[in-house]
């Protein structure tokens, strides 16, 4: 039996069992990658200040994100085409997360729909949602997130043109993916995940086939895909979102303290600092990177939540310590579902909340709320 301790141990795991497209698909960056790396790299350079002799009973890693009590301060990112890394993968991340005690964010390009997700929870998720050109498509998901009793809206801006993601072309990662013959034998290696997608009926897009106009099956959603995107979206959208949506109102895709203040003014309850993963702007500078720079902008005005990069509980407590409120974790809860599927996502949370409960010890505290950058060694942040 395979013997788990790392978040890279699942990563190892789910490149044996997933067909090469779509692990690709979830752990690509964009052009050359630089980002992609610098995203997890620039963690690393951050050094702990270890304290001793310090009462450590009664550790805590509970604190609330927008309000929401959790267990820890962590979310499961919104990420695309999830139920490819596992069958009905949405559905099985969302359970583990639910059971763990934080808040899973399905994706508008997930697999499993909104519905799909309400059915098999008893606890409200939160939604992402992509602004397309056609805005009687988003009023409509929008309503399906309230029907569905989302308890928050993330609101991704930096989707408004795709970056380019070399993987993605090479591998043929298109809507429905090319068969290549490349691609037929690496799927015959991977009977395990053939047989779990043969045994479900979720292998579309589930919020978008059967609900957008033109959309009736995948043969004709990568056009409509390729079109939808909106190059002109601008903050008055997010005005009109917030008013139509009416509840808890998460912004994503804050780089620059500028659009920081601009995420305030808009009166969003949180923002999220990120870069897509590396999967957009190659040459950014990384999520942590400009953590500090955009908490110093905004203060307390807004929570500052951070997404990037995250492959420990040491880099959760990390971002903490510079300001952030919350963290999310994409590829790491990914490589999990395509190891072992729902176990392989709790898998990965008890791992993120371990490493997190025993840095915070070996650090002196024992309250994850009292974080702060004295845990940290001056002139490494």
């Amino acid at each position: 039996m395979t013997i788990i301790t790392t978040i890279e141990d699942l990563r190892v795991l789910a490149r044996k069992r997933v067909p090469r497209m779509f692990y690709d698909y979830a752990d690509a960056g964009s052009w050359t990658e630089s980002t992609y790396r610098a995203n997890s790299d620039d963690f690393a350079k951050i050094k702990f200040r270890q304290r001793v002799a310090v009462n450590l009973v009664d550790r805590t890693t509970r604190t609330t994100m927008v309000g929401q009590e959790v267990a820890m301060p962590v979310a499961l990112a919104p990420t695309g085409l999830t139920g490819m890394q596992h069958a009905d993968g949405e559905i099985l991340a969302a359970r583990a997360a639910e059971r763990f005690g934080v808040p899973f964010t399905l994706s508008t390009m997930s697999i499993c729909s909104i519905e799909d997700v309400a059915a098999h929870t008893t606890k409200p998720f939160w939604f992402q949602l992509y602004v397309m050109k056609d805005r009687e498509f988003i009023n409509r998901l929008i309503d399906r997130a309230k029907a569905a009793r989302c308890s928050a809206l993330v609101l991704t801006l930096d989707l408004q043109v795709l970056g380019q993601r070399h993987k993605d072309i090479r591998n043929g990662m298109t809507a429905p993916p090319k068969m290549t013959m490349a691609n037929i034998v690496n799927l015959m290696t991977k009977p395990r995940w053939v047989m779990g997608i043969l045994r479900t009926p979720r292998r579309g897009f589930g919020n978008i086939v059967g609900h957008a106009s033109d959309v009736s099956d995948m043969s004709s959603l990568s056009a409509w895909t390729s079109q939808q995107f909106d190059p002109a979206l601008s903050w008055a959208d997010v005005e009109w979102i917030k008013q139509r949506w009416g509840g808890k109102l998460i912004i994503k895709g804050i780089m620059d303290a500028e659009d920081a203040r601009l995420a305030l003014d808009s009166g969003a309850d949180a923002l999220i600092v990120s870069n897509h993963g590396g999967r957009q702007l190659d040459g950014a500078q990384s999520s942590i990177g400009a953590l500090p720079a955009i908490v110093e902008a905004v203060g307390k005005r807004i929570e500052v939540h951070m997404d990037g990069g995250v492959r420990s509980g040491q880099d959760v407590i990390r971002a903490l310590a510079l300001g952030a409120k919350g963290v999310y974790i994409g590829r790491p809860f990914l490589y999990g579902l395509g190891a072992m599927g729902e176990r392989g996502v709790t898998k990965c949370l008890d791992i993120i909340r371990n490493e997190l409960d025993l840095t915070m010890a070996f650090c002196g505290l024992r309250d994850v709320n009292d974080v702060d950058q004295r845990i940290l060694l001056p002139g490494t942040f």
